[in-house]
């Protein structure tokens, strides 16, 4: 008998631990993917165990492997995360058929757990857990950027071999292949001082927003499957990202190999809320001192496996949260979250988080054409950072032909020129053919969800 194509290792009885390892017992444990599970009181006997995970007697669910323990004598332990709370149990000295992160399912047989197999990874796992794994390793994009130009101007150092010393090795210019993809991406990037107010009313305005969400570095795996890799658009921030790698490692004489074993670099501030999204915004980078010492190789190399990171996190996080909404009423069809830099008039690198969402819903109609029609509702939100007017967050809804717009900002000055800008706002979404049915600006910032990972499987075969 399978479950899900995964072999049933035999209904093998495994009982609750009542010695479980030290760490366990004393509050909440985060599992991967930040979520906390709140572990079931050792001190309580099997059956006090699994009554306090309200699982009745030959009744199954679904469990998780959240890490295996090896116990002095030989033996193993699993600690399952179930129902929202982590259990130890005991599974002797036979080898574990599992590794963490595996999902199974279980049996309650009186004091004791059945294991009943391992469930095939669903689409949803298989993302969940690619990002689990890329969540810790981001590095922000304007800060990348940042230093990214610092090495287009000082050069960057080579890796030092073994015995050198490193001022064996001075800086050199990136290599050419790396110049160009870089400073092809920094002359596309939106220029601030290019967006006067009433300009999006034009056609190539808005040409030239879509150019900027498609190079976005979001689309680029789609990019290269529709066309041939010289074909491939040389703006796409991704894969502008790979190919300064390449150069970099080939310069080297390294190959993708060494790429992928180096700890990519981090920035703090997606680490304290890695799914938070748009974050609230931040303060700008801290422009590097002209005398900063040139980075070398290496850590450029680390730097840009942390944006390429980012830019994956935002692809894995907008599939999670699309495949999802299947099965909740509500939800967004559709979700894409982009990090769109962009620069300042001092050619300084930022980023506006821009998230999109498509919403369908059931309409009847009448007349001669009855039945039902499904309308899209779009929701925008943009949450950006800028030097003198402070952090400023927009949410716009869009469905037609209605329109809506609340804007935050948390400066005073900031809050009484865009009121002052409104009514021209408005002006520019009626002269489209739209009726705006709501315009404001607040003070402060809009309360934001932060997307939990989990696992939602459906056992159709029990």
């Amino acid at each position: 008998m399978k479950v899900n194509g995964g072999p049933v290792p035999g209904n093998q009885p495994v009982t609750p631990s009542t010695t479980p390892p030290a760490a366990a017992g004393k509050g909440p444990v985060t599992l991967p993917g930040g979520k906390e599970s709140v572990p079931v009181d050792p001190a309580l006997s099997a059956r006090q165990q699994l009554v306090q995970l309200q699982l009745a007697n030959r009744e199954t669910a679904l469990a998780r492997v959240a890490e295996i323990l090896q116990q002095k004598g030989g033996g193993h332990e699993l600690l399952l995360e179930l129902r929202g709370r982590t259990l130890n149990v005991n599974i002797g000295n036979r080898p574990p058929e599992f590794s963490a992160g595996d999902l199974i399912k279980v049996m309650r047989a009186g004091n004791e757990l059945q294991l009943m197999g391992k469930l095939a990874a669903s689409q949803e796992s298989t993302v969940a857990r690619a990002l689990a794994q890329r969540l810790p390793w981001q590095q922000s994009l304007p800060t990348g950027l940042q230093q990214l130009v610092s090495s287009l101007n000082n050069g960057v150092r080579p890796m030092v071999q073994p015995g050198q010393p490193p001022s064996a090795n001075p800086p050199q210019p990136l290599p050419a292949a790396a110049r160009q993809a870089l400073e092809s991406v920094l002359a596309s990037l939106p220029k601030s001082n290019e967006l006067a107010p009433g300009v999006g009313r034009t056609e190539s305005t808005a040409s030239q927003v879509r150019q900027w969400l498609s190079e976005s570095g979001l689309f680029a795996e789609s990019r290269l499957l529709q066309s041939s890799p010289k074909a491939s658009a040389p703006n796409d921030l991704k894969l502008a990202l790979a190919r300064i790698a390449s150069a970099l490692l080939a310069s080297q004489g390294q190959t993708s190999a060494h790429f992928n074993r180096l700890t990519p670099s981090s920035s703090p501030e997606l680490m304290q809320a890695p799914l938070q999204y748009p974050q609230t915004a931040t303060a700008p980078p801290t422009p590097q001192a002209s005398t900063a010492e040139p980075a070398s190789t290496g850590q450029v190399l680390r730097l840009l496996a942390g944006m390429l990171n980012r830019i994956t996190v935002n692809q894995l996080h907008s599939q999670t949260l699309t495949t999802r909404a299947g099965g909740e009423a509500g939800a967004p069809v559709n979700t894409l979250l982009v990090d769109l830099p962009w620069l300042t008039p001092q050619q300084e690198p930022r980023a506006a988080q821009l998230r999109m969402e498509q919403y369908e819903s059931n309409e009847e109609n009448s007349g001669a054409r009855s039945g039902r029609t499904s309308v899209s509702e779009w929701r925008l939100s943009l949450s950006m950072d800028l030097d003198e007017a402070g952090p400023l967050h927009f949410e716009v809804g869009f469905r037609y032909p209605d329109v809506s717009a609340r804007v935050w900002a948390e400066k005073q000055t900031t809050l009484r020129q865009v009121n002052e800008e409104l009514p021209l706002l408005r002006k520019s979404l009626t002269d489209l053919g739209l009726e705006v049915t709501d315009l404001e600006c607040r003070r402060g910032a809009p309360k934001q969800a932060q997307t939990r990972l989990e696992h939602r499987l459906v056992d159709t075969k029990a």
